[in-house]
């Protein structure tokens, strides 16, 4: 009897302390994959993946598969709608952040955590007399690097054109260029869909929109995408591209083209927001995700892309003749847009309000016009 009940003790200890097949392997710090719905580059979206991949592999031992969905910010939002909480991506990268306010208040992002310390350098917003949000107060999303939409132009076509650089939106309705301009519809490209709003704030609605009928008038192609406006100038086939963000035209400097950009007073800075999705397949890989973004490794990295820290401490500085220094160039010797600010008179509130009527009076008024403008 007494055997027995010894026999007892011993199988209940041993099965007290054997570890069950759940608690002996410790859950991985990520996961092994990450998928990002963006409009951001390949240029930049393939080297922050293939950097993280091997900080996954290094740090936690994992071997990371990686997808980006790519499509245009208004496109990426629509299809997270219809997503309707159960995403087939696990990030919402890049464009304007109206959108992402949106998709808050649908309560279609997670809640980010990061440390208090790395939050607290990035500041609420940037620019005056309007500013620019740089993170939600309620942290359903955050900017991640800051980038200007502007002007991108060929200076060997502007010069046979007989037509002096940009410098000022205005320039862009020179008569000279008649059929010479690039740009994408702001239904399929946030960056064109922020410059609109540029015009239309800064001009009121009446004067706003007569000035954008007249950059139709001047327009000879509306593109697929804002990355196809400087590829179609930096071939020669346009003179000058409307609504570009900057980094797009560095991609294609970088790649030999005689480009050159300009963002006039008042151009639109995008902070690149980041969001992870709620209902997210992967939600630890995406916020590890975002903490590599914001490290100091990571805003190195998007400066050797031409973009600019989210954060006040960096400064863009790099050897001479270095891609960091002519990502400085190409922006007219911008090294921070914090020092100074930058102007802006795009009002956030008021663009999230109206985005889909600017993108339906788009419609109305300037694409089903646009052969009768092209007659003006």
């Amino acid at each position: 009897m007494r055997a027995v009940q010894l026999f007892a003790v011993v199988a209940a200890l041993s099965l007290t302390l054997t570890p069950s097949p759940a608690l002996a392997q410790p859950p991985a710090p990520i996961e092994d994959e990450l998928v990002i719905q963006t409009p951001v580059s390949a240029f930049i979206v393939e080297a922050m993946l293939k950097e993280f991949s091997a900080h996954a592999k290094e740090r936690w031992g994992v071997t990371l598969r990686t997808r980006a969905l790519r499509a245009g910010t208004p496109v990426s939002y629509e299809r997270i709608v219809s997503w309707k909480g159960q995403p087939e991506a696990d990030i919402f990268w890049g464009g304007e952040p109206a959108l992402f306010h949106s998709l808050a208040d649908q309560k279609l992002l997670a809640r980010l955590e990061l440390p208090p310390d790395v939050w607290d350098a990035i500041p609420a917003s940037i620019g005056t007399p309007r500013p620019i949000p740089l993170k939600d107060v309620n942290r359903s999303w955050v900017g991640t690097a800051l980038e200007v939409y502007g002007v991108a132009y060929s200076p060997r076509l502007l010069r046979k054109l007989g037509v002096p650089e940009p410098r000022e939106w205005d320039a862009v309705l020179h008569p000279k260029l008649k059929g010479m301009v690039a740009q994408c519809t702001p239904p399929r490209s946030s960056s064109s869909h922020a410059t609109y709003e540029v015009i239309l704030q800064s001009r009121g609605e009446a004067e706003g929109w007569e000035w954008l009928k007249r950059l139709a008038a001047n327009t000879g192609v509306f593109v697929p995408s804002s990355r196809d406006v400087p590829t179609v100038v930096a071939k020669g086939e346009y003179a000058v591209g409307f609504g570009v963000p900057s980094y797009f035209v560095f991609e294609e400097k970088l790649a030999g083209f005689d480009i050159k950009f300009t963002a006039p007073k008042g151009a639109f800075v995008t902070p690149e927001p980041f969001a992870v999705l709620a209902g997210a397949r992967h939600p630890r890989a995406a916020r590890e995700f975002l903490a590599f973004l914001l490290s100091e490794h990571g805003q190195r990295l998007f400066m050797e892309r031409g973009l600019y820290p989210v954060m006040p401490r960096y400064k863009v500085h790099g050897p001479p003749g270095s891609t960091i220094e002519m990502g400085v160039q190409l922006t007219g010797g911008i090294r921070s847009f914090f020092e100074p600010p930058v102007t802006n008179v795009y009002d956030d509130d008021v663009a999230r309000a109206r985005f889909r009527e600017v993108n339906e009076r788009f419609h109305r008024d300037i694409e089903t016009a646009w052969n009768d403008l092209k007659r003006r």
